[in-house]
């Protein structure tokens, strides 16, 4: 088994790939929302087809600070987690 710590330091373990590549319901979504897209885009002039460009940047930059968020939430959750059963194992609770 290889290090975990170590594949998380280089960059081989992404939790958003994780989540997305192996769920359907996901991708589906993400087809949806393109051919949706495609077509909204057609409807458009270049001036709203700018203001969309940034809307999609600002929704993007939300949508990445939320994951952080969550992220460092989930870890220390787990470490909690982790911490209460060790503590539980060393006094010989169950």
């Amino acid at each position: 088994m290889e290090n975990i710590l170590e594949s998380f330091w280089y960059g081989n373990i992404n939790p958003q790939e994780q989540s997305t590549e192996k769920n359907r319901a996901i991708k589906e979504l993400l087809v949806l929302m393109g051919r949706n897209r495609d077509k909204l885009c057609e409807t458009m002039t270049a001036e709203q087809l700018v203001v969309l460009e940034k809307y999609d940047d600002c929704i993007n930059e939300m949508n990445s600070l939320i994951e952080m968020e969550v992220f460092a939430y989930a870890f220390r959750l787990g470490g909690k987690l982790m911490l209460a059963t060790l503590l539980d194992s060393a006094s010989g609770t169950l």
